[in-house]
């Protein structure tokens, strides 16, 4: 089966959480934590900075790496190494979701999220 690996932000920002929608494929409508692959010989933490300026042309700082998640999807396998992160948030553009939206840490449960990313969400709820 092949592995994708990708790096997630966890981005909070005044006590409220980002999360983005997907637009496309399978899980379209379903809510993750944005990121994406990582490239031949980047870091975890270079990833997640690099995927986030993309797709939201947002620049973040990596806070504290919170956990990596390893699922097995129906085609491949993902490893998906996940980053608390903040940022100052004035504008973003979105360029891969079809939605963001900030949310509480008491409202987590309420968002159909893809399959890996509710064990990023048990995760998130013992931190925060």
């Amino acid at each position: 089966m092949k592995t994708i690996r990708v790096s997630a932000a966890i981005i909070i920002n005044e006590d409220k959480i980002l999360i983005a929608q997907r637009g496309y494929g399978d899980y379209k409508g379903y809510w993750e934590f944005p990121g994406g692959k990582r490239e031949a010989g980047e870091t975890g933490e270079a990833a997640a900075i690099r995927e986030i300026k993309e797709e939201l042309n947002l620049d973040i700082k990596i806070d504290d790496f919170l956990i990596t998640i390893d699922y097995d999807y129906p085609t491949f396998h993902l490893t998906m190494d996940c980053y608390l992160a903040s940022a100052d948030v004035t504008e973003m553009h979105i360029n891969e979701h079809q939605a963001i939206s900030w949310i509480s840490s008491k409202d987590l449960d309420a968002a159909r999220w893809l399959p890996a990313d509710i064990l990023v969400v048990e995760e998130l709820k013992k931190r925060i």
